[in-house]
């Protein structure tokens, strides 16, 4: 029984010590003003941002957290347009048809691969082009995608979300509408630090509702 106890205790330090590691102000922040209506988990990123890169093709940042995260636990990424010139604004109108379709997971490598690294996505026929070749899509299915009033209203609703919580920066992820992760309060020394600090402090902060 005293084992159980000893256990028992050891396991609620564990807990506390777990939490106690995340501090407002430090490895996140709350938002001055909640914002109601949000996904639960909302991650903003750019196609054309470095960082962004970085985050989703070499520390696989967004694969760590969705598998962190509880049961159920959606992450929503929008696409920003401050980025890319007026290719910027056409790149999140093509998110807007990957979410409709279903197709995110399909065309996130390629097309961030095509604009950083071999610069075969310039504009929106070879933007649509991969499209095609990498979602197997139809250039009609697209076409039609595009021209929708679903995927007008979510290019809307990425600016929307954008301007609702004063965005500044990419990658940037906020969590039920309140807070912000604060990318540089995290563990940085090293990249495997980085990314399990990253997942757990969202996990922590889904949790806190």
């Amino acid at each position: 029984m005293k084992k159980i106890w000893f256990a028992l205790v050891g396991l609620m330090l564990a807990f506390s010590a777990s939490a106690a590691q995340f501090t407002d102000g430090k490895q996140y922040v709350t938002l001055p003003k909640p914002i109601a209506g949000e996904p639960q988990v909302m991650e903003f990123f750019s196609f054309f941002c470095p960082h962004c890169y970085q985050f989703e093709r070499v520390y696989h940042v967004s694969d760590a957290v969705k598998k962190n995260l509880p049961a159920n636990t959606k992450v929503t990424k929008y696409h920003v347009d401050f980025l890319g010139g007026d290719f910027g604004p056409v790149v999140t109108h093509a998110w807007a048809v990957a979410m409709a379709l279903g197709v995110e997971d399909k065309v996130t490598a390629p097309i961030f691969d095509g604009i950083q690294k071999t610069q075969t996505v310039t504009d929106a026929a070879s933007l649509k082009d991969t499209f095609i070749k990498a979602a197997g899509i139809t250039s009609e299915d697209y076409d039609a995608a595009w021209n929708s009033f679903a995927v007008k209203a979510l290019v809307a609703q990425q600016q929307k979300a954008a301007s609702d919580v004063n965005l500044q920066g990419v990658p940037a992820m906020f969590i039920n509408g309140k807070y912000m992760v604060n990318n540089g309060g995290l563990d940085t020394s090293s990249m495997d630090n980085f990314v399990a600090d990253y997942a757990n402090v969202v996990k922590f902060l889904v949790e806190k509702n």
